[in-house]
């Protein structure tokens, strides 16, 4: 077994990976609130999706507030109050948005409804700039998007049971077909939720995670000595990196949320039908996580290998146990366990490079939306499906790079990563117009475009580092027992 100079202080990691599932579970239970408020409020299709707009923009607004919080200290937000204290606040405020829940429901108000899960949203985006760079600093950072990707596994394991949680503290049943629930049923499923981020936060204050940011406070140098760099956006690898991640983002959710008219409309699926598919697809990001995590252990190279396959499989049992808890009909996946092999072959390749896993994850996943793009019936939607196994790694690539090296200004550049979240939204609006004028099996061309932007990003990236004396293939080893 070989050592890196730094091992994982999984003391601090467990702790931290705490928020990760509470940003899935949340997210993904969104989509059980959607139907709810459509009848309840007598809202519009467009209407209704302000619930994802005003979660998802909370993450841009929050992003801009911290930075002009910083800009106001004339110092970095985060290294002024510490990790674990902005992780703390984090919770706070996701709770306090939960609060507003209740007299929502009480009055009847749709636009309280949203304003408390843009609370809850601004919440998550103080804790996704702390937790990020975390992820990565309570270990060697030779497996730091290693560890990224092990939280995002956790993260997915929340969009994956957050729905049926959630469904079944509404309706009395773990399926969301059921929309005839009363307003009144959201008020206890969310103020146990805020009651949760409070305990995680009490939990976080006694854990072993750093009260103060142990690191990211030196000068970084450019290529010319002793001229010190002002700013994140100074650095290219951020600048760069903040597209990728825009553009990640949004190939991830409009390749999913575009997938249920595609099924309807082509192949004639009804919507009861379409459910267990996009269930797949944010599985998907489970399978690949898992599998992708495996770097992030301390074991033997031979047990690497087992749990290399053995990582996906676990993961899709997941998937299959969720399902059959729905009473959904398994027998149209069981096929799928053969295009996981493929996800598997991706990463053996890649070595735990992310530059290298950023760039073969790409072309994968140009490949799969080619396939579907030129094929029909059943082999379309499995080819759109597993563009989720291939997506599943490329967030801790991209943040894991576009932050490298930038010292003191890590914080800051997470910042402005996280505020690309945004793309989510625009990249689905637009491949939505492009359908509208031509037709959505060719609209998905607009995720070949994301992805080969991605593989651009991988290649680019590297060269930018190696100017900067940043070497990705350098893995600092000590003695082997």
């Amino acid at each position: 077994m070989s050592n890196y100079s730094k091992q994982t202080n999984w003391g601090q990691f467990i702790p931290l990976v705490t928020v990760f599932f509470f940003w899935g579970f949340v997210a993904a239970s969104n989509d059980i609130l959607i139907p709810v408020f459509k009848k309840e409020f007598n809202l519009s299709q467009s209407q209704s999706q302000l619930v994802s707009l005003a979660f998802y923009f909370a993450y841009t607004i929050g992003s801009l507030i911290y930075m002009l919080i910083s800009k106001g200290l004339k110092s970095d937000l985060i290294n002024k109050i510490g990790y674990k204290n902005g992780l703390i606040a984090g919770l706070l405020i996701s709770a306090c948005g939960t609060l507003l829940f209740y007299p929502a429901a009480n009055i009847g108000s749709f636009p309280l409804m949203i304003s408390g899960l843009f609370i809850v949203g601004l919440g998550f985006s103080l804790q996704q700039i702390v937790a990020n760079p975390l992820s990565i600093e309570v270990g060697p950072k030779e497996t730091g998007s290693q560890r990224l990707t092990m939280a995002g596994g956790i993260n997915n394991f929340g969009t994956t049971i957050g729905p049926l949680i959630v469904a079944y503290a509404i309706f009395g049943s773990a399926t969301a077909s059921n929309s005839e629930a009363s307003i009144e049923s959201v008020k206890i499923p969310y103020l146990i939720l805020g009651a949760a981020f409070v305990l995680v936060a009490i939990f976080l204050k006694f854990s072993s995670l750093p009260s103060v940011t142990p690191t990211n406070t030196e000068n970084t140098e450019d290529i010319i000595p002793g001229k010190h760099k002002s700013s994140a956006l100074q650095y290219p690898q951020l600048v760069l990196g903040m597209i990728a991640i825009f553009l990640y983002v949004g190939v991830e959710v409009s390749t999913a949320s575009n997938l249920p008219a595609y099924m309807e409309t082509s192949l004639g699926f009804k919507t009861s039908e379409i459910a267990p598919y996009v269930s797949l697809y944010w599985a998907s990001l489970m399978i690949g996580r898992w599998t992708g995590a495996v770097e992030a252990f301390d074991m033997t190279a031979s047990m690497k290998k087992i749990f290399q396959f053995l990582a996906p499989y676990l993961a899709f049992g997941v998937f299959l146990l969720v399902n059959a808890i729905a009473k959904h009909d398994l027998s149209h996946f069981y096929i799928y366990g053969i295009i996981i092999v493929a996800i598997i072959i991706c990463d053996i390749l890649s070595k735990g490079n992310p530059a290298r896993m950023l760039l073969i994850f790409s072309l994968a996943g140009i490949t799969a939306l080619l396939i579907g793009m030129m094929s029909s019936g059943m082999v379309s939607v499995y080819a759109f499906t597993s563009v989720g196994l291939f997506c599943s790694t490329l967030w801790p690539c991209i943040f894991a790079l576009a932050i490298n090296g930038l010292g003191k200004h890590t914080n800051q550049g997470s910042g402005l990563l996280i505020m690309m979240i945004m793309g989510g939204g625009f990249v689905s609006w637009f491949q939505g117009s492009l359908a509208d004028y031509t037709n959505i099996h060719f609209s998905y061309i607009v995720g070949v475009l994301c992805f080969a932007y991605l593989a651009f990003y991988a290649i680019k990236v590297k060269s930018i580092l190696k100017s900067q004396g940043i070497s990705l293939n350098e893995k600092t080893k000590v003695s082997g027992h």
